[in-house]
């Protein structure tokens, strides 16, 4: 197993910088992703990683080597294409024994990394077949298939599922995820799809702009996102713009942000009365069933609903302002339609405030905060 890190890693096309002071600590196992909207640099990083691209300045290090001089095919990295490039005129075994091939191994190795690769692909029996004769999902365990073959240090996954069939991503990611963590391999895998990153990774740098916004496990990004783009690119969130206004009378600590006529009390940051903020909640901190008293409880009438199996997302006015909400193991949507009124209560402790103009994180006095930690755990 192998470990990564990346230095000042700065990369242009240009006038144009695609990466940005990109600083990285990847641990030997890992699977860790790189998260963001097209354009953001995710691929770039990758590519740069792999040795496709050449950084303008900084340092790539696999394990204890600096590879920036090393050219792709001597930094012992094994890629999984976006397109499954796969070669239409082999077949399974010829395309998954190409690398080995290329490396001159003996006859009978090529034959054992090639059958064993293709167990762990579940494509035994496969292995005279060509690409023609293949699904989307079993062209692109061929391009898995052959990227362990070559039993890299290292595994990397440029999108790999966003050809495939939303049934078939699913069961691909699973797949990956096992592959991975049964051979120990690191592996960094680039996405756009925050679902997919959340299931599959163990940690996620979020990407915007060619700069690492976070990094941090799932469950980190998600809930402890540290500014807002991070908060509302990384699942679905409410954003209201509006100001703290002064204490709350909700409880000590509590601030009472005001937007438009919706009034909440939130976990007030020090030194930001007055000043326009912009609070964010997701729709599932919407607690349906309060304490008696608890602060924010909210009574509004339903505009819009929508029914999404295990749960149904309800658009609600409230205050001039229109808040989605979710409920988990829904009664039938009549129950709750447009039109009806829908009561519940927002925790405070569950709304984040933000600066609007930097995109800042604004935190109580005393909380903790996320950044900082991309360099590692």
């Amino acid at each position: 197993m192998t470990s990564i890190r990346i230095v000042g890693l700065e990369k242009r096309f240009g006038e144009v910088k695609a990466l940005s002071e990109v600083n990285l600590s990847i641990e030997k196992g890992e699977f860790f992703t790189l998260l963001g909207p097209s354009g953001c640099g995710k691929t770039t990083l990758l590519r740069t990683i792999a040795g496709f691209y050449r950084q303008d300045r900084g340092e790539i290090w696999l394990g204890e080597e600096r590879v920036d001089e090393v050219p792709a095919h001597r930094r012992d990295t094994g890629m999984v294409f976006q397109n499954y490039a796969v070669f239409p005129h082999m077949t399974v075994f010829e395309n998954v024994a190409y690398g080995l091939r290329v490396r001159k191994l003996p006859k009978a190795e090529i034959e054992r990394r090639v059958e064993a690769s293709l167990r762990t692909v579940h494509l035994e029996g496969f292995e005279a077949r060509t690409p023609d004769q293949l699904s989307g999902g079993q062209q692109q365990r061929v391009g898995l298939a052959r990227a362990m073959a070559i039993e890299p240090r290292v595994l990397l996954f440029d999108e790999p599922l966003s050809n495939l069939d939303a049934k078939l991503r699913v069961e691909m990611r699973e797949e990956i995820r096992a592959v991975q963590k049964a051979l120990g391999i690191t592996a960094i895998y680039v996405t756009h799809d925050q679902e997919e990153a959340l299931v599959i990774s163990d940690r996620i740098a979020v990407v915007s702009g060619g700069r690492i916004q976070q990094v941090g496990s799932p469950w980190e990004v998600y809930k402890d996102p540290a500014n807002l783009f991070v908060a509302s690119f990384v699942g679905k969130v409410n954003l209201l713009d509006g100001e703290l206004a002064g204490p709350s009378a909700s409880g000590p600590g509590l601030g009472a942000f005001r937007s438009g006529g919706l009034e909440l009390a939130v976990q007030a940051p020090p030194g930001a009365e007055g000043r326009p903020l912009r609070a964010a909640f997701r729709p599932e901190d919407a607690d349906e069933n309060p304490a008696p008293g608890s602060p924010n409880a909210l009574r509004g009438r339903v505009a819009a609903s929508s029914f999404l199996g295990s749960v149904a997302s309800y658009e609600v006015e409230i205050g001039g302002s229109r808040i989605v909400v979710e409920r988990h193991g829904p009664a039938a949507l009549g129950a709750s339609g447009p039109g009806t009124e829908l009561a519940f209560a927002l925790p405070p402790e569950r709304i984040l405030l933000f600066d609007p103009a930097s995109g800042s994180r604004l935190r109580p006095e005393g909380a903790a905060s996320p950044e900082g930690r991309g360099a590692g755990r």
